[in-house]
């Protein structure tokens, strides 16, 4: 077993997948295994009783929005009771940001790996501050999923239809040379997404007041394009699974509670470990004290290459997530340290446009005593507040360690 050349394919299948928005669809519709009675969930397997308080709000709100609960208390035991199941959006080919939950009536978008083939999913951003994915579902969160759903949905299912599909890919690597990152600032790739569906939202919209309404919804939310950005991660990523003799990170997920990998080599086998709580920067009137433990799929993209590993390519989060310009340079050079691969498409320009660190080697993971950097949004612990930051964090090593004991017994090496 040849462990380089291994590694060297499944790096080559995640580069070179050309992931392509297609379409928009309802869950229940398009998402493989979706069911009336299935909530999906951001991270590795959860149950209610190990839920942080985010994922417990998602979880209500999801519950409420589907009218199957009023309440905390009823949504609580109606999965406590198993009528409603619990599974990770990584299990159905989908990921979500922070908690992650997709629930049967929402939209989701659709992305098609025109290299390979495979299709993924991700749901609709909703913005920052108090909203569903962050644990929030007041009245105001579920009105504002309902106008996605009811007025917003139909409208970009027809436009991404019209415009025949968008190349995230492509998207991606222009949003790096203008000062984007992929995971937590996504200002440029925003803006270039909302640019491109622009014309064919005006041409399919009802009337020229919906048009607008969905133009300003897009162009006033920074993370509008982060849904589908992920959800093209995650086609690059799946594309390098299950290559025999591979140790190539190809998920990266977290719940609130545990953070988990699994590896292109080890088949769909989680290794995880308890999650540990962002350092950053907190909105007004809130501290670490108030922090929820790491959460959400969103870290799909630094597992493709992107976020914190191409965080020379976007100095200016630091003012979001904390640290100095240097300290986002320094951040992608430690990366290069434990990853197989320079990127052929995702380059920085900081960097004399040299490619983003890609495909993360468990073996140099512990080898090197480096893991992973991450920058993230920051949940309140509790139920139903919402975001209260970003900052920086890095996953545990005990899971990587885990992971290259399995190996090493698996490949008998």
């Amino acid at each position: 077993m040849n462990i380089e050349q291994a590694n060297a394919e499944a790096v080559e299948r995640m580069m070179e997948a050309r992931p392509v928005l297609v379409g928009l669809g309802k869950a229940l519709d398009v998402i493989p295994g979706m069911h009336q009675n299935l909530l999906l969930h951001a991270g590795p397997p959860i149950t209610w009783e190990r839920a942080s308080g985010p994922m417990r709000g998602a979880i209500t709100g999801a519950l409420i929005f589907e009218g199957k609960a009023r309440n905390e208390a009823e949504a609580e035991a109606l999965v406590r009771s198993g009528e409603i199941r619990l599974e990770p959006c990584h299990h159905h080919q989908a990921v979500g940001p922070m908690a992650g939950v997709i629930c049967p009536s929402m939209s989701v978008y659709i992305l098609e790996n025109k290299t390979h083939g495979n299709r993924t999913f991700s749901n609709l951003n909703e913005g920052y501050g108090k909203v569903l994915r962050y644990g929030a579902y007041s009245e105001e969160v579920l009105a504002k999923l309902h106008w996605m759903e009811e007025v917003m949905a139909p409208v970009l299912a027809d436009a991404i239809e019209a415009s025949g599909g968008l190349d995230i890919r492509a998207l991606l690597a222009e949003a790096l040379q203008m000062g984007d990152e992929g995971h937590n600032r996504n200002k440029a790739g925003s803006i270039l997404y909302t640019a491109r569906l622009a014309p064919f939202i005006a041409k399919v919209a009802p009337n020229p007041g919906v048009a607008a309404d969905v133009l300003k919804f897009l162009g006033d939310n920074a993370l509008s394009v982060l849904n589908p950005v992920m959800a093209a991660c995650k086609a690059m990523a799946d594309a390098a699974h299950g290559v025999e003799g591979s140790t190539i990170v190809t998920t990266m997920a977290r719940n609130g509670t545990d953070f988990g990998i699994r590896v292109s080599g080890l088949g769909d086998r989680w290794f995880t470990a308890p999650v540990a709580t962002p350092k950053g920067l907190y909105f007004p009137g809130f501290t670490a004290e108030d922090a929820s433990g790491d959460i959400g799929d969103s870290t799909i993209t630094e597992t493709a290459g992107i976020g914190g590993f191409a965080m020379a390519a976007a100095p200016a989060i630091v003012t979001f997530v904390s640290g100095t310009p240097k300290d986002a340079i320094n951040t992608t050079l430690e990366m290069y340290e434990i990853t197989t691969a320079e990127h052929k498409y995702f380059t920085i320009p900081a960097l004399d446009f040299r490619g983003t660190p890609t495909g993360i080697d468990i073996r140099k993971v512990v080898e090197k005593g480096i893991t992973p950097r991450v920058n993230t949004g920051i949940a309140h612990k509790d139920a139903g507040v919402g975001q209260i930051g970003a900052g920086l964090v890095r996953p545990p090593m005990a899971m990587f360690e885990e992971a290259l004991i399995a190996f090493a017994e698996q490949y008998r090496i």
